[in-house]
This record gives structure tokens, sequence and C-alpha cells, in this order.
């Protein structure tokens, strides 16, 4: 179980050196996937939704959730999937206990955390293609407090659906802005599922849109090409500034 490991790429027989990402769990602690060395690394042909996601756990608190399943790209054009075990290393000193009253609850039963508490910074993704894009607003709902993010049940007209208890979010990663049209069957779909919603757009939104989504209270972000979604109206500086 290492934080790194060589990987050579089947295709061109380069070898790279990968280190496993580290990501901010809801409580606060770093969590990374632990990389199994005694596998090799396989060739992406062919990308199902739900092989894109790993479950991990926090050594701290016991909490799991689903973070993207770790890649690399070769130069030679070829995407490999790095080989892991299927639970987090425990990292905590000898003796050391989780924090108390972590371990009493299941995971799917702790509160995220609190608005009050200071949250870790986030941690972006580099956008450099649309996937990059539904990775990095994934990650942000987890760190707003979100669980269980998986991909919703009904398409949207245009983009990516992400579902969580609680939150219907759409990510656009087209290069055109997001269209009234666009928020409206965002806002109908969440009501129907008695939750909120959010827009992620790559290139903004229409003049119109925006007004649309201010009369509704939808949080609207635009992500930039470092993978951080910047809040364009009040709604989302509130959410961006307080998390769930």
């Amino acid at each position: 179980m290492a934080d790194s490991m060589p990987v050579r790429c089947p295709a061109c027989l380069r070898e790279h050196l990968y280190s496993a990402p580290s990501y901010p769990c809801a409580c606060g602690a770093p969590v990374s996937p632990s990389l199994d060395e005694r596998a090799t690394a396989t060739a992406v042909t062919h990308r199902v939704w739900d092989e894109q996601w790993l479950t991990v756990r926090c050594a701290a608190c016991e909490r799991q959730d689903q973070w993207p399943y770790p890649e690399l790209g070769c130069p030679c054009g070829t995407v490999l999937r790095i080989p892991v075990t299927r639970s987090a290393p425990d990292t905590r000193p000898a003796g050391t206990q989780p924090p108390p009253g972590t371990t009493k609850l299941p995971g799917a039963l702790r509160t995220p955390r609190s608005a009050a508490r200071a949250r870790r910074a986030f941690q972006p993704v580099t956008i450099r293609t649309a996937r990059d894009a539904v990775t990095a607003a994934a990650l942000y709902l987890r760190w707003l407090g979100y669980q269980d993010i998986r991909r919703a049940d009904q398409r949207p007209p245009s983009g990516v659906g992400l579902a969580a208890r609680g939150v219907l979010a759409q990510v656009d990663p087209t290069v055109n802005p997001a269209s009234l049209r666009d928020i409206e069957c965002l806002w109908l779909t969440a009501m129907t599922e008695s939750s909120g919603c959010v827009y992620f757009s790559l290139a903004g939104f229409e003049s119109e849109a925006r007004a649309r989504a201010d009369d509704l209270g939808i949080p609207l972000f635009v992500l930039d090409l470092t993978g951080t979604p910047q809040p364009v109206n009040t709604p989302a500086d509130d959410l961006d500034a307080t998390g769930v």
C-alpha cells in the first residue's frame, strides 16, 4: 500500500513515477487511495461512469466517500488506470484514537462539517477535458459538504447531471454560455425531486439565464481552467462562504 510507485505504460513501455492524489474529507483530514504495487496499470479503452469512482476510507473519522479513480496520462496518448487496494491505509500514529464520537455512527448518518468550522482550502484539478470539469464540480460539491455524489438519474438537456443528498447539480463543459432554458430545466427537475440545485458552466451564463437564476435563488458558478468554481451570483457567494 504505497503513496507513490513506478507505473509502466503497456502501450509504449515507458515508466512513470505516480503519486497518489490527496482529497479533503468532510472532517478536514486528507485521504488518499492506497496504491497496489503488486498489480500493473491497465489502459483505459472504454469509460463507464460507475468505474470512474473509488470508495476511500478516511483514517481519521472512518467516513467512506467516493473519489475519482486514479489515472495517469502517458505522453504516447494512453490513459492508464492505476491499481489500488480497496481500503485507505491507517496513517494515524500508533495508539492514536479517532476524534470522539466519529466512529459511533455509520458514515451515512454523520452530518457534514458545520459552517462555523474552518474549512480546508479547496484543492482543484486542472481542467483539460469535459471529464475534468465534471470531476472538478464533484470535488467542489464534496468540499461544500454534500455527500454520496453520483450521476443524476435524469440526463439534463446539456452537460452532465450530478446528484447528492439535497442537491441536483448540472455541469456544462461546452463552449456555449448556459441559457435561460438550461436554468429553468434544472430548476424544474430539482423541484420534482424536492431538492436544491446548482449550476456549473465552463463558458458562463447568458444575461437572461443569470437573471432567472437570481430570481429562483440558484447558485451559479463558472469553472476556470484551474478547476476552481467561481461564484457569479449572491446565492453562489453564500454557498461558497458557508457550505452546507
